[in-house]
């Protein structure tokens, strides 16, 4: 089938890519060996905050006093819904047992980890949703200490109503800084902390860069690049909101690819139309960043039919894919790869961002193809135990001693063999591996 580019991108999320990696790993290994301190001297550095890192009582008190009650209601609103969602997650994951032989019983049991990092950026943008996405999933999940760590303002520290989303939603520990070295500090156990077991949560290149590098010390959500969002559109949709949607979310940054696949060309000669003039009505930093992002990273597609808009779209598998088109159910059904699907006109992206319920830690750079975004579970540790009677342990030796064998791996056999002897004294088993 062909496609028709009517917009071709220039650039990938890749394109510009820094070569960040040795600058992190200086950072992470200076901080691991100077501790508090050396993490204390790069805040100065790049945070340009010498107030209190971690936020007391009396901080967060009067940080609340600053936060509008209209906004703290929504956030409150916003926390409701995501805790709810993260509640019926939770409720998929049940511990099991199944007997494998009679009396030879295995089990699964899922166990939340101790401590979870949460990182909320807050420097372009202060990332309210974050905070709420990040910890709300963390408590739910059960985790026994959540420490949110966002980076602070010059003079003014971290935002405020940042401050009052991670209290409420169940921040053990309110962290003032940013970057590589608050991501440190949450991995290494910094002033006070325990060690993180997992780190979740969006930020810049660098963020991502110490993630990718800790990964494997302690387990992280996902390593994150540009957000991108791709919009399925036929005839049916509306032409404006198909545009304001792809213009909404080009505002996140000049890399932020945005993508419209279509089967109707006049739709799309329409968008086309119409993105430029909605560009230039955001505010200014808005502006720069949604002009950038839409000259340099975003493509209109137009397809045959549905069926090969949908094989485009897994094809790139976007982070945020939103379908305003005929037929919900047949997209719903058809439709793999995605982060977050957003079925409908009557809803958007905007509201898997901030409200809606489903979180907003979502796969990009097409890591759609083969893992979610953050819920409950990446909180979860799945782990099995089993347990045996003697006489049903008999067939499991003797198959284990066997196959040991036939691997060369003797130790393992014996393991077995030694159990068989115990258990049933003066019979005879052929545990060679030969048969």
């Amino acid at each position: 089938m062909s496609r028709d580019y009517l917009k071709k991108a220039t650039l990938t999320s890749t394109s510009d890519a820094s070569e960040v990696h040795e600058l992190v790993k200086g950072i992470l290994d200076d901080i691991q060996a100077g501790g508090d301190e050396k993490a204390l001297e790069y805040a100065a550095k790049f945070d340009r905050y010498e107030g209190n890192v971690q936020l007391t009582p009396e901080e967060i008190e009067a940080a609340i006093a600053q936060v509008p009650e209209k906004l703290k209601a929504d956030i409150r609103f916003a926390h409701d819904n995501v805790r709810r969602f993260a509640e019926t997650q939770k409720s998929t994951l049940t511990d099991v047992e199944m007997e494998i032989e009679p009396g030879f019983v295995a089990g699964q049991k899922a166990i939340p980890v101790d401590a979870a990092g949460c990182y909320v950026p807050g420097g372009r943008y202060s990332h309210i949703a974050s905070a709420i996405m990040t910890v709300t999933t963390a408590k739910v999940a059960g985790c026994h200490h959540i420490t949110a760590c966002s980076p602070p303002r010059p003079g003014v520290g971290v935002a405020p109503a940042i401050v009052y989303a991670a209290h409420i939603c169940g921040a053990d520990k309110i962290l003032a800084m940013g970057g590589v070295q608050g991501v440190a500090a949450m991995t290494f156990g910094l002033f006070g902390l325990p060690k993180a077991n997992i780190l979740v949560g969006p930020g810049n290149q660098f963020v991502a860069e110490a993630k990718r590098i800790l990964f494997g010390r302690v387990g992280i959500d996902m390593i994150a690049g540009p957000t991108d969002s791709l919009i399925l559109a036929d005839k049916t949709a509306d032409a404006h909101i198909v545009a304001t949607d792809l213009v909404s979310q080009a505002e996140h940054g000049y890399n932020s690819p945005v993508w419209l696949v279509t089967d109707d060309r006049a739709l799309a000669e329409k968008v086309l139309d119409m993105v430029p003039g909605l560009i230039d009505d955001l505010p200014e930093t808005n502006r720069e960043n949604a002009f950038a992002a839409w000259r340099d990273y975003a493509e209109v597609i137009v397809c045959e039919d549905r069926e090969d808009m949908a094989k485009c779209s897994d094809e790139y598998a976007p982070e945020h894919l939103t379908v305003q088109a005929e037929d919900l159910d047949w997209w719903l059904d058809t439709l793999t790869c995605y982060g977050s699907l957003f079925l409908g006109e009557e809803t958007t992206v905007s509201y898997g961002d901030k409200a809606s319920g489903t979180n907003h830690v979502l796969p990009t750079s097409g890591a759609a193809g083969y893992t979610g975004g953050l819920s409950v579970h990446k909180y979860m540790k799945i782990v099995t135990w089993q347990r045996s009677t003697r006489d049903a342990s008999k067939r499991v030796a003797e198959a284990t001693a066997r196959i040991s064998r036939l691997e060369g791996m003797e130790g393992h056999a014996r393991a077995a063999d030694v159990r068989l002897a115990k258990y049933f004294p003066g019979e005879n088993f052929d545990l060679s591996a030969n048969g």
